[in-house]
């Protein structure tokens, strides 16, 4: 029986309070208004970004469904839809592409200013929330919400990808891979034969090593605290890897002094104010280019000397990787259906859904690089 227009009831993750374990409860999920597309999802990955929301260090308002990064199918649509249909398989993108406003417009811009990052209602564009749980609203996250087996987001928030695509690989497009892929290659722009420096060997700074090797750069220098990632990170590409807990001097000054003058790149892909700095200070400081990744604290401010830049850096930021969302999260699942790139060395763990908070304890202990959620 059709579940179109109906209010579908189902199972979803809700952090109910801050800095308290995800309830595994039953939802409401309404059907879509106009131009928004309910998707029945399928597998989605837990990010560092989501821990930070549960942690208070990300603003958002509570109760919350979270999660941003998946793959699904979409049960049905609301009235005008026309970029997406039934049966279509999809991932829902947390940077929206409207093709209307200055920033999808523009050829160097891909944060659509209809994006949600900044959106602290956690509601949709109409002020109203799809999801009810005991008879009270639910807020959304990040235009997507997918800690949950059913969403509803803007038809604008949806990407239609390759019908034969795994979701509990793909998933990772949504998100972590595409954002550190796209760091090194559309962000900084990599040059063949130049030296990168990867601050975070996560799943979305592996990812960006992978970016940087698909460049061509001849090194690629990874730093983390966290020695156990570093087997992985040479498997990918990392030639170099260094933990600033060994030297008694700042790593920037160890990154200078390994490279004869500072890094050509590098990334921080942590999201703490002091290893941006650091990795600014680690390129070369006439030329070298400094991207920012990770995502920092709500409350963040940032210092540094303006020598730093006066000298002829430059530091940029990259959200999702740079990429324009809907027109290349499908050309990136059709890049790896054809095997131009792989994702399973990012995913460690796959748990079936109600085991969130294991996957959660394992990515804050630093055990896994990635934890898919099946449902």
């Amino acid at each position: 029986m059709s579940t179109a227009g109906k209010v579908i009831k189902c199972k979803a993750a809700v952090c109910l309070e801050v800095k308290k374990p995800f309830s595994i409860v039953e939802i409401e999920v309404a059907p879509p208004k106009a131009h928004e597309v309910r998707i029945k999802i399928l597998a989605t990955g837990i990010c560092r970004s989501d821990d930070h929301a549960v942690s208070g260090s990300l603003y958002v308002p509570f109760p919350v469904v979270l999660g941003h990064e998946a793959a699904g199918v979409v049960e049905s649509v609301g009235e005008g839809v026309t970029k997406v249909k039934p049966g279509d398989k999809v991932i829902p993108l947390f940077v929206p592409q409207c093709d209307e406003c200055s920033a999808c417009l523009h050829p160097k811009a891909n944060l659509c200013t209809n994006n949600d990052l900044a959106n602290t209602s956690g509601l949709m564009s109409d002020g109203t929330s799809r999801f009810t749980y005991n008879g009270k609203p639910l807020h959304h996250f990040a235009s997507t919400s997918t800690f949950t087996e059913y969403t509803v987001v803007h038809e604008n928030s949806a990407a239609k990808i390759d019908d034969a695509a795994p979701p509990e690989k793909v998933c990772l497009i949504g998100c972590g891979f595409s954002t550190g892929y796209g760091a090194a290659l559309k962000t900084a722009q990599v040059e063949p034969g130049s030296t990168c420096a990867v601050f975070g060997l996560g799943g979305v700074g592996l990812s960006t090593v992978m970016g940087c090797k698909a460049a061509g750069a001849s090194r690629i220098i990874g730093v983390d605290i966290n020695k156990d990632k570093f087997a992985k990170a040479k498997e990918l590409g990392v030639t170099d890897c260094i933990n600033p807990q060994d030297f008694d001097k700042p790593i920037q000054d160890v990154l200078v002094e390994m490279t004869k003058g500072g890094v050509d790149y590098s990334f921080e892909v942590i999201g703490r104010t002091e290893t941006m700095i650091a990795a600014l200070a680690s390129c070369q400081m006439n030329y070298g280019t400094s991207v920012m990744v990770g995502v920092a604290p709500s409350a963040s401010q940032i210092t540094f000397h303006p020598m730093l830049l006066f000298t002829g850096r430059t530091w940029k930021g990259s959200v999702f990787g740079g990429w324009k969302s809907k027109e290349a999260v499908p050309k990136l699942v059709s890049d790896f259906m054809a095997k131009k790139f792989t994702l399973d060395p990012l995913i460690t763990h796959t748990l079936p859904f109600d085991k969130i908070n294991e996957g959660f304890e394992l990515l804050r202990k630093g055990i896994s690089i990635r934890t898919v959620l099946l449902f």
